[in-house]
């Protein structure tokens, strides 16, 4: 047996240190501190609150709820909306989408103004007692590809592999509701599907899943964020990809990489700024573009734009993206979000109608802008502070409001 004088005399020094006050080098563990929960507040509004309200023109997102409407007159009344279930079910809001059948289909702001204030009553919204939260914008691009690969075309886009496998956790679980994974199934087991850098270097190459090839890799990557576009074939035509699915991996901000990494100030991040960036980089911008595992899966679309999560038609400067755990879609939002350098207002009533992987939380939305290079240029930037008021019909917001922790007055 060996001798245990030099463990004991490990003990007596490391006492020794201690006594000394020494043990505060001994390397321990850094306690890490959980983000705080998110807590939905809803507060009693009036239009009279809203800024701007009698400034907009509500017939475009009257155009706009409609089309959310033709879903939810479709679906079961019993059905549950998205969110945390503050906005009732789908017969709570089927006879305020009849009303708004009825109207003209040229209904003019007076008369869609009307519509919604007799419908609808506006709900503050807050996260506990922070009611201002990010908004950010997203457009659908128009990219130039090819149906086959040629030596101009050998960027891949693919559709969903058969094998991949998407959950939606609430339909198990109540409190995992709009949290959602994606995988592949091995045996009995699923196990996590092929990261972006794997797919990018030839997980799902020759097997004929290609829908489309791109000549730019920043392109392909962008689309991806955006979750839609439209190619534009070398013949002049236009074909509209939307999202057939994702492979699992949450969104990571590349933009966000790029601030940590000291390569460029909050203030100058933008969909331009990362793309001159990566197009100046090219080998590290291809390990950027790969931090992101996220990737996204496209389908053909026969559509007249960009369908959202809800699978309607988008409606440029009148859709939103949220967060379904916490906001349903379908529901009229009042807008009231200024930039940081007070230029840009959007104060104007859009509906939920999308979502995305890097928009979560309640107070926090993505903008649609529409299509193409201008729409481009207005949402790369967009990273602005604001509040918004949802609108639900009265009986549903008067349960909400004697649910809600506020409670109270606005």
């Amino acid at each position: 047996m060996k001798s245990q004088a030099p463990f004991i005399l490990v003990l007596i020094l490391l006492a020794a240190m201690t006594g000394a006050g020494v043990w505060l080098l001994w390397p321990r563990p850094v306690p890490v501190t959980p983000p705080p929960e998110e807590r939905l507040s809803l507060a009693p509004a009036s239009y009279g609150m809203l800024p701007g309200w009698a400034d907009d023109d509500q017939a475009a997102a009257l155009a706009a709820f409609r089309r959310s409407c033709r879903t939810m007159l479709a679906q079961p009344p019993d059905r549950p909306l998205d969110g945390d279930g503050f906005a009732g079910a789908i017969g709570d809001w089927q006879p305020a989408c009849r009303a708004a059948s009825d109207l003209p289909e040229a209904a003019d702001a007076a008369m869609a103004r009307h519509f919604f204030e007799t419908w609808f009553q506006p709900l503050a919204v807050a996260n506990g007692d922070d009611a201002r939260g990010l908004f950010t914008g997203y457009y659908a691009p128009i990219v130039h590809g090819s149906r086959t690969r040629t030596a101009k075309y050998d960027v891949p886009l693919y559709r969903a592999p058969p094998e991949l496998v998407m959950v939606d956790l609430g339909q198990f679980r109540p409190s995992l509701k709009g949290q959602r994974i994606a995988g592949k199934v091995e045996g009995n087991r699923l196990v996590p599907f092929a990261s972006r850098a794997e797919i990018v270097n030839g997980a799902l190459s020759r097997r004929g899943l290609e829908i489309m090839w791109l000549d730019d890799p920043v392109d392909a990557f962008f689309m991806q964020i955006q979750g839609s576009g439209l190619v534009r074939l070398p013949d002049g035509s236009l074909v509209r990809l939307g999202f057939a699915g994702q492979n699992g991996y949450p969104y990571t901000s590349v933009g966000k990489l790029l601030v940590q990494r000291g390569e460029m100030t909050l203030d100058q991040a933008s969909m331009q700024s990362i793309r001159a960036w990566v197009n100046a980089h090219p080998e590290e911008g291809r390990e950027l573009l790969n931090e992101n595992r996220s990737y996204v899966f496209f389908e053909e679309q026969n559509a007249e734009g960009a369908v959202g999560a809800q699978g309607v038609v988008l409606t440029p400067g009148r859709s939103l993206a949220v967060d379904r755990k916490f906001m349903p879609l379908g529901a009229p939002i009042w807008l009231d979000v200024t930039s940081d350098d007070g230029v840009r207002h959007l104060q104007r009533l859009v509906v939920a109608q999308d979502t995305g992987g890097a928009i979560t939380g309640i107070v926090r939305g993505d903008f649609y802008w529409g299509e193409g290079d201008a729409a481009e240029k207005a949402a790369g930037p967009m990273k602005d502070r604001g509040r918004y008021f949802i609108l639900l019909p009265r009986p549903v917001a008067a349960r909400a409001l004697a649910a809600s922790p506020a409670g109270g007055a606005p």
